[in-house]
Order: structure tokens, then sequence, then C-alpha cells
């Protein structure tokens, strides 16, 4: 079952409760719907995590855990899912993002040297900001969306199994 195979890795409530870093948060934290897991908390998670992960910003925890306390929804799992963009994957899936973006504009993909500078950001968004911002953005609904159904999906299917092993019992 997805529950038992989420709930392996996720920290403990009471362990996150006693974190003295977190007390700047208050009693926000002790909604025990932030915690909890099932189909709803774990599809709005990934909803949340996976549409945050196509944000290109460096705060993308933040604003998912943020996301996660306003929508009610599992806060480990939605922080947690916006590592799918993480430092080895970043450049791969907005380069992607870039040429979809292009690619919905009808605008030729611009060809660059990438460097780690502000003169080259400030420069190049002018030219692949729109064309990476929009592809970000699609990516980022159909992401969501395909991990909210998804997961509620499979939580059905998993649910709908185990009660057809348990009448065939």
């Amino acid at each position: 079952m997805p529950k038992k195979l989420i709930k392996r890795f996720l920290p403990d409530h009471e362990a996150i409760k006693r974190q003295k870093a977190l007390k700047v948060f208050g009693n926000v934290l002790y909604n025990p719907n932030l915690w909890s897991l099932n189909r709803r908390s774990a599809s709005g998670a990934f909803a949340v995590g996976l549409f945050m992960a196509f944000v290109p910003l460096p705060s993308q925890m933040i604003m998912a855990a943020g996301l996660a306390i306003l929508f009610g929804v599992n806060l480990p799992l939605s922080v947690a899912l916006v590592w799918i963009t993480n430092p080895i994957t970043m450049p791969v899936i907005f380069y992607f993002t870039y040429k979809l973006g292009a690619f919905l504009m009808g605008t030729p993909h611009q060809h660059f040297h990438f460097e780690l500078s502000w003169e080259f950001l400030l420069n190049q968004m002018s030219h692949i900001g729109p064309p990476f911002l929009l592809g970000c953005t699609v990516c980022a609904f159909v992401a969501a969306a395909l991990g909210y159904f998804g997961v509620r999906g499979l939580w059905r299917y998993s649910v709908v199994r185990s009660w057809r092993k348990r009448k065939s019992r």
C-alpha cells in the first residue's frame, strides 16, 4: 500500500515537535492535517511539491511549506518533492522548460553559453526569460495535475486491490 511506503520515509510527528528551530512557527505546525497521510493529504502534497519544483526561485522549499500549511496537506511530503529539481537535475529540467516555452511561443530557441554571473543572468533573461517562464508555468501545472490525480488513482487502486484480497480470503 502506498501509505506504508510513504510513511517509512517521513519523520515522526513528535520528533518534529521537539525541534527548537521550528518553534518560530508556533502552533501552526501542530495541525494534525499537516502530518497525516491519507489520500487527500498525499495527493495534495504531490500537487504542491511538484508545482513548486518548477518554480525557478531559490526558496522553493519555503514556498512549498507555506502552500502545504495553507492548503492543509502533508507538509514533509510536499517539501521533499521539491527536490525533484536538485542541482543535478535542474539544468536538464529547466532547459526542457525553456525549449517547451520557446515551442509554445513559436520563437526559435537561443543558443547561449552559460556563465554563472549576474551580468549573464540579467543579459540573457530579456531573451530567454519569457519562453523559460512560460515553460516553467506549463510544466508546473501539468506536473501538479499529474501528481494529484496519479496519487489519487494509485491510492484508490491499492485500496480496491486490498479489498478484493480480503474478500477472496
